[in-house]
């Protein structure tokens, strides 16, 4: 989820935490589990900081290991300590199984998005993405809203927030029979479908659908129940003998664009300078256009002498804005 989600998830745990009655007595004990769920509820998401490295060291680790079971039991057990060492007072059991659970809720949300995380590690390095709740909800989000609302009106936390926690869980079990009929709907109309990406939209009625076949992809979107494909491509396999495309594979920027992106197609343009290796994921089509790629140009005028010469990888909305992140740069070997 995003990031104001999340923090809404932690005041909602820690509304929750006062049915535990040595919460609920204790208000020292009550503010260090209101802190402990508020981080916990952020935690995982400490690797967003790696965008400021790159995007490429961001794609390829953001929601992996920080989001891993290991993790997810030092999260557990680091938060509550540094707490409790500044409130020794407190009970220590207590408090470390609110800010648990609110790093677990993080987690947990998170695999329902297209996005998705790799919660599985190390068990398998998969990415786990079931595809059928939006990054941002706002039907989750303004819920979340009103129940803190209510609670500086003067509801009570404890029973208002596991209503509204109900109603949430109603709520997700309609989205995935959502998804599930429109998997029923696409295996109708497309012969031969070996894996299918669906990418729900803040519209519960409009989805962003990527289909994959043994030969082709198609890009597609399904609105109240009315499946339209938009676009069709061959799905070609990686030609690793190409020593061009061999280069590309190297690159750090295609690399961690590959580690992440499920379903993609990728194509070669030639100009005099250099050899053009682009890769475009089929999941977000927005506007006609694919704004996540990864793209890799290629000196290859001095026969097996091959350079990168730019590479990039990331979200851009026009060719223009692509063309100036892949500004010149010291060449790599």
């Amino acid at each position: 989820m995003d990031t104001g989600t999340h923090v809404v998830m932690g005041v909602a745990l820690g509304g929750i935490a006062t049915l535990d009655p040595a919460v609920s007595s204790d208000p020292a004990l009550f503010n260090a589990v209101l802190i402990g769920t508020l981080v916990g509820s952020q935690a995982p998401d400490i690797d967003t900081a790696l965008k400021l490295k790159n995007n490429a060291v961001y794609i390829r680790h953001h929601r992996g290991i920080t989001h891993s079971i290991p993790a997810v039991l030092l999260w557990g057990i680091s938060i509550p300590g540094i707490i409790y060492l500044f409130n020794p007072e407190v009970n220590f059991l207590h408090l470390w199984l609110w800010s648990f659970l609110a790093v677990i809720l993080h987690v947990f949300v998170d695999i329902f998005n297209a996005y998705g995380t790799q919660a599985y590690r190390p068990i398998t390095k998969r990415w786990v993405a079931y595809g059928f709740i939006n990054t941002f909800d706002p039907y989750i989000f303004i819920l979340h809203i009103a129940g803190i609302v209510a609670w500086n009106l003067g509801a009570s936390p404890g029973i208002m927030w596991l209503i509204i926690y109900g109603v949430i869980a109603i709520y997700y079990v309609k989205r995935y029979f959502d998804k599930r009929e429109l998997v029923r709907l696409i295996h109708e109309h497309v012969e031969g479908v070996t894996q299918i990406a669906t990418s729900p939209t803040i519209k519960q009625n409009i989805w962003r659908i990527a289909i994959t076949t043994p030969d082709h992809y198609y890009v597609g979107r399904a609105e109240n129940g009315h499946l339209k494909i938009l676009d069709t491509f061959v799905n070609k396999p990686i030609d690793e003998d190409d020593p061009v495309v061999q280069k590309a594979l190297t690159d750090h920027n295609i690399k961690a664009f590959l580690s992440f992106s499920p379903v993609y197609r990728y194509e070669l343009s030639y100009f005099d300078e250099y050899t053009e290796v682009r890769f475009i994921d089929l999941r977000y089509r927005s506007r006609g256009r694919y704004p996540f790629v990864a793209v890799a140009q290629i000196d290859d005028e001095h026969g097996d002498n091959l350079k990168i010469l730019n590479s990039y990888t990331g979200w851009v909305f026009t060719e223009e804005k692509l063309q100036n992140k892949l500004s010149p740069m010291e060449s790599k070997s």
